[in-house]
């Protein structure tokens, strides 16, 4: 079900937020490719707690809205996990062992990792090819989550009438849509450790990529929930009128000042404490750039804050700006909402694995 290493022809990446459902639909076209349809369906507040599907029948609902919003005719999706409740585990195998023999010696190897009853596991590997250092083993990718984390979300997407090819991985799918945003860097800052902060509205995950390769991921409590939350008390607002005007930019003269400009202060400190955990617990010396992703990259300007805080090169993810258009897609909308559907597009980019 993981389906690491399958290959599966026009799939909907479909990312289940804690605020949103969102849903790309990506196809081939001239060399490059063209954004066939998406949408973007809000969920009601507390219906994903804790990466935890707490709502489920909301959840396949926004997935029915999603699919109809979009206008797609596909029926098949990729649907990720977050990176926080899933062990990955790098390991070398004798490189001679093939088939049942390579499967039993990997699950061998799992019960040295993970801290659960094998029943309860979803397990999943790719071969990644011969190690470097020694021809003689094979290096190994193990992945692996507590079973309940898969079948949440399959059942969701299920009852909502889509079929699930592959279980994600969130970090895997940032990394693969992070090749689309690496043009947007200076030249000289695009194979150098670069910093994808995707701030979303629950919570900030941090992935340093370096050499293509995610090197360190971490994430953290804060996101444009609080934001949100701020609003509502300050102006009396219910949840939902506090994300729409939030999202349209209907608020009082005082919002930017006294709401806002205290939020990006909070963020940008919740990014540095980020980059303070990476320094301290690797070996690495930092890094070179900043790409913000999620739904608050969107608000005004909080690439030059972050940049003028961090000293550190900053750009908004945008992974649709060398892509064509179906006659479905609403261009200016996607290009607001571009930075929020970093993750969606990178599982719908697995069609073409």
């Amino acid at each position: 079900m993981w389906g690491l290493g399958r290959k599966k022809p026009l799939l909907l990446g479909i990312d289940i937020s804690a605020a949103a459902v969102k849903l790309l639909e990506l196809s081939r076209k001239n060399g490059g490719y063209q954004v066939e349809s998406y949408g973007v369906v809000p969920l009601p507040r507390n219906t994903v707690v804790d990466n935890t599907l707490a709502e489920p029948d909301n959840v396949s609902a926004a997935v029915r809205a999603v699919v109809k919003q979009s206008g797609t005719a596909l029926r098949h999706a990729v649907v990720a996990v977050p990176g926080s409740v899933v062990i990955t585990k790098r390991i070398a195998l004798p490189a001679n062992l093939e088939g049942d023999e390579l499967e039993a010696q990997i699950e061998l190897e799992a019960d040295q990792y993970i801290p659960h009853a094998r029943e309860e596991v979803s397990l999943d590997f790719e071969v990644l090819g011969k190690n470097p250092k020694n021809p003689d083993l094979l290096d190994v990718l193990l992945v692996a989550t507590r079973r309940e984390n898969v079948e949440d979300r399959v059942s969701v997407l299920e009852n909502a009438g889509l079929g699930v090819e592959i279980v994600d991985v969130e970090s895997y799918a940032i990394e693969r849509a992070f090749e689309l945003v690496r043009d947007q860097l200076p030249p000289l800052l695009r194979d150098r450790a670069v910093a994808v902060a995707d701030v979303g509205a629950m919570a900030t995950t941090l992935n340093v990529i370096h050499g293509g390769s995610i090197i360190y991921t971490r994430e953290q409590g804060f996101g444009g929930m609080q934001l949100t939350d701020e609003i509502q008390r300050r102006y009396g607002l219910t949840y939902e009128e506090a994300g729409l005007a939030k999202k349209e930019g209907s608020l009082p003269g005082n919002y930017a000042e006294e709401v806002l400009e205290p939020f990006k202060h909070a963020l940008v400190q919740q990014i540095s404490r980020s980059f303070q955990f990476y320094l301290s617990s690797t070996a690495q010396r930092g890094f070179d750039a900043v790409v913000l992703a999620g739904g608050c990259a969107m608000i005004p300007g909080i690439d030059r804050y972050v940049e003028a805080a961090l000293q550190v090169p900053t750009v908004i993810a945008n992974p649709f700006r060398h892509m064509s258009f179906s006659g479905r897609v609403r261009q200016e909308r996607l290009s607001y909402d571009s930075s929020a559907l970093m993750l969606a597009c990178g599982l719908a980019l697995r069609s073409f694995d």
